[in-house]
């Protein structure tokens, strides 16, 4: 991202992007020449080409004009005459980064990008094509640029296809939130240290070396969607956004659980932003929810087979107090701020324990944090089997959406209106908001409890008053979902989440009257088709197939017998790509990333074992610990930590660790530890049965206040389970062949919805068309005329409720 001053590397309030490149060699150098967007800005890049190891890039500090770089190229080439001259290799639209592996260094490019989509004016652009260009010159290269192992190394690279879900912009950070980049100032560098750029390791030598990011571009790894929708008559632009975490990153079975840093595998940040399709330079509302899903947080594994479509799940004990998986949810609050509420998809009774042994553990973790965090911290944690629902598409989601309703009046949502003349040339900030002469955002930081707040205050600014301003809205908090491989459940779950907020988003814009859309309309359909196709991406990333899609399948009144075909060969093409191939896969990732770095005279990439069961005393340090669960030298990342989604110089929550000697936002965020501290305890969350949470709806499924554990004493947590009677087509993850609903247990415990005192959206920062309300009456709102009036005094007054 290439947001910094073109002279200095610091903040501009008129920055330049380069955008084009050109790339010309002599004997001894290339040349790069990079152009801003309008031509009116050049600059010139040399990297040496005699050294035969060693990366030597000198930047040109002057700015020149195009024929003041005509003339400098021909100068070049009237020096170099005697060697051949400068020549032209090829256009490019940025560098990817740089990589060695035993012989020279190798350039990266984007030859070809095509536009995907506009947020706010700023073009976000996917990779097409890319090259990988070798650096020294061949006359110098030694003989181990020519070996075998080089060789195999260039082509396991050479399997990550960068035209395959990579994304980038050159002014727009889409790394991070929308509320994030409005409201934080950070510079370029800053910006690839996040979790979300891919090639942060592969562009970490020339950013340190020229302290900008002027030639190198921040790829983003996932999915970028966006679609034109009509609602009321008028246009909108509805951007769906999945952000993949490059810590603990790789394939299904080599990846799970979570690692001693607290990463956890497929981890995704997943955005959705809606905004008016208006004229250019007129004001414009815009939107953003943001969701999460990652993989349970415990130390758990899969071995691969050939054998089994389901292998046994592994579960380890070395973790008693929880402290990978405490590292987690603090890495989550540091990000989001709170609340933090999980909702678990997984079985709740097996015939053979697989899922339920992770049930159990999870359950367990979360009770031990939540008795040692204060209560506005405390962990919400929502256990429901989806697997065992899914018969009937229309109540699975009319379920989820009352959770998500709940969720989105714990978190809020973002919204603002922006004035397209006041954002910078690729610069978003609060400095963008529509203001009147009545209100203003103002930040401002609370010194008394060290907390952060967002206020809004009295003030003007006449220059750009505009009449019936709304106050901004801000989400604190986020809900995480998961299921075992976090990829078929969790996306149904994530697609009604995003359709309930985007009721909300479109109320606050003031397109509806309602705050709910309903699940036959158009509206709905074209969303779903928007979730499916996310999740079928997300799938073949992590899993290999598309993603099991039974329940939308279901949705849209498809034959059954087709449904279940589609099911069948999504679950084998799975299994072969889990058995066969991800082994190749896995590795290539770790190469990009930087989590393996090949050295000489020590094991090749492909002699290792399992990158989840390396020790040190076996292959040594080559495999670096971000990745990886034992103690391996890792190379942090430089730069410091990015604040949580909000106001740059405010906390939008506590940590889950209420008393700590270091400050958690002072830490760079791709750095892989977080520090921790003492724990306060504090008394358990109240509880509500699921009887009570979905009253009406229990007449339908008599079994759905059971819940079935191995040991329902090691249960005793925060937690509401909706159990029917299913067939699992969408099982899972795979899980086709499970069709058992026999219990572990010979205890069969009632399901209970324990959450502490429920946050209103006022204390969110979240608003109803800017009204002031009480947190009882935003409560009693949306929640009395849906649930049981003991659920509203419940979420307004923390009453303890028994069966």
């Amino acid at each position: 991202m290439a947001s910094d001053n073109c002279s200095d590397g610091g903040l501009d309030p008129n920055p330049c992007y380069l955008q084009k490149f050109r790339l010309y060699e002599t004997r001894s150098h290339f040349y790069m020449i990079g152009r801003d967007k309008n031509g009116t800005v050049w600059r010139v890049l040399k990297i040496d080409r005699l050294e035969p190891s060693e990366l030597n890039i000198l930047e040109d500090s002057a700015t020149f004009s195009e024929i003041e770089c005509s003339d400098l190229l021909r100068r070049i080439h009237d020096g170099n005459r005697a060697t051949g001259g400068l020549k032209f290799i090829t256009a490019c639209y940025g560098i990817i980064g740089f990589v060695k592996f035993l012989g020279p260094y190798y350039m990266l490019l984007i030859t070809k990008r095509r536009k995907i989509g506009a947020i706010c004016g700023h073009t976000i652009y996917a990779v097409t094509k890319s090259e990988m260009i070798t650096i020294p010159n061949s006359s110098v290269q030694s003989n181990m640029a020519y070996s075998k192992n080089e060789k195999r190394y260039k082509k396991l690279l050479s399997t990550v296809d960068l035209t395959k879900d990579f994304f980038f912009s050159y002014s727009y950070n889409v790394m991070h939130s929308l509320q994030r980049n409005l409201c934080r100032k950070e510079t370029g560098l800053v910006h690839y240290e996040t979790m979300f750029v891919w090639n942060e390791f592969l562009t970490r030598g020339i950013r340190n070396n020229l302290k900008n990011t002027l030639w190198t571009v921040a790829l983003v790894y996932g999915f970028f969607k966006q679609v034109k929708l009509t609602v009321s008559g008028r246009d909108i632009k509805l951007t769906l956004i999945a952000r993949r975490s490059q810590h603990y990153a790789g394939t299904r079975y080599l990846k799970r659980g979570v690692n001693e840093k607290g990463r956890v595998a497929n981890d995704v940040e997943t955005e959705q932003i809606v905004f008016e399709d208006v004229p250019e330079g007129c004001p414009t509302q815009i939107s953003s929810v943001v969701q999460n899903r990652g993989s349970i947080p415990l130390f758990w594994s899969q071995e691969t087979s050939r054998l089994n479509l389901k292998p046994d799940i592994i579960l380890s004990k070395k973790d008693p107090n929880y402290e990978a998986t405490k590292l987690h949810f603090e890495n989550l609050a540091r990000r989001y701020g709170n609340p933090i509420i999980i909702l678990n998809l997984i079985k709740r009774c097996e015939k053979k324990p697989r899922e339920t042994i992770l049930r159990t553990e999870f359950a367990k973790a979360i009770r031990f944090i939540n008795k040692s965090l204060s209560k506005e911290n405390r962990l919400r944690f929502l256990h429901w089997d989806l697997n065992r629902h899914s018969r009937k598409a229309t109540n699975v989601l009319e379920l989820l959406g009352r959770v998500s309703d709940y969720a989105l009046n714990l978190t809020g949502i973002f919204y603002c209106q922006v004035t397209p003349n006041r954002i910078p040339d690729g610069l978003l900030n609060l400095s963008c908001l529509v203001q009147n002469d009545e209100h203003f955002v103002q930040i401002h930081s609370d010194k008394s409890d060290d907390s952060e707040k967002l206020e809004m205050n009295v003030g003007s600014d006449k220059q750009n008053s505009v009449e019936n301003v709304k106050p901004p809205m801000f989400q604190n908090g986020v809900l995480r979902t998961n299921c075992i491989d976090c990829l078929d459940r969790t996306n149904v779950a994530q697609y009604s989440y995003g359709l309930m907020a985007l009721g909300r988003q479109l109320h606050a814009m003031g397109f509806t009257e309602s705050q709910t859309i309903d699940q036959n309309s158009p509206l709905a359909e074209d969303l779903l088709v928007v979730y499916e196709k996310m999740g079928d991406t997300l799938a073949l990333q992590y899993g290999g197939s598309a993603a099991h899609n039974k329940i939308f399948c279901q949705r849209r009144g498809q034959w059954q017998a087709a449904t279940q075909s589609q099911e069948l060969f999504r679950t084998l093409q799975r299994y072969y790509s889990n058995a066969y191939m991800d082994a190749e896969k896995q590795s290539a990732i770790n190469l990009f990333l930087g989590h393996f770095q090949p050295q000489q005279d020590k094991p090749a990439l492909w002699e290792l074992d399992s990158d989840q069961h390396y020790s040190v005393g076996r292959h040594g340090s080559n495999l670096l610990n971000e990745d990886a669960r034992t103690p391996f030298k890792r190379s942090l990342s430089d730069g410091n930590i990015l604040c949580p989604m909000g106001a740059s110089d405010v906390r939008h929550h506590q940590p889950l660790s209420e008393n700590r000697d270091v400050a958690i936002h002072d830490l760079p965020e791709s750095t892989p530890e977080m520090p921790t501290g003492d724990i306060s305890y504090s008394r358990f969350t109240p509880r509500l049965s699921c009887r009570q949470l979905f009253g009406d709806m229990q007449d339908q499924f008599p079994e759905s206040n059971h819940i079935c554990y191995e040991n329902a004493d090691e249960c005793n947590c925060t937690n509401f389970d909706m159990d029917w009677l299913s067939s699992s087509g969408n099982s899972c993850d795979g899980d086709v062949y499970d069709r058992s609903t026999t219990g572990l247990s010979a205890e069969i415990i009632g399901a209970e919805l324990r959450i502490d005192t429920a946050t209103s959206p006022s204390e969110s920062g979240s608003s109803i068309k800017g009204m002031d309300r009480t947190a009882s009456e935003v409560t009693r709102d949306g929640i009395t005329n849906e649930y049981s009036e003991k659920f509203a005094d419940w979420v307004t007054n923390g009453v303890w409720f028994f069966r």
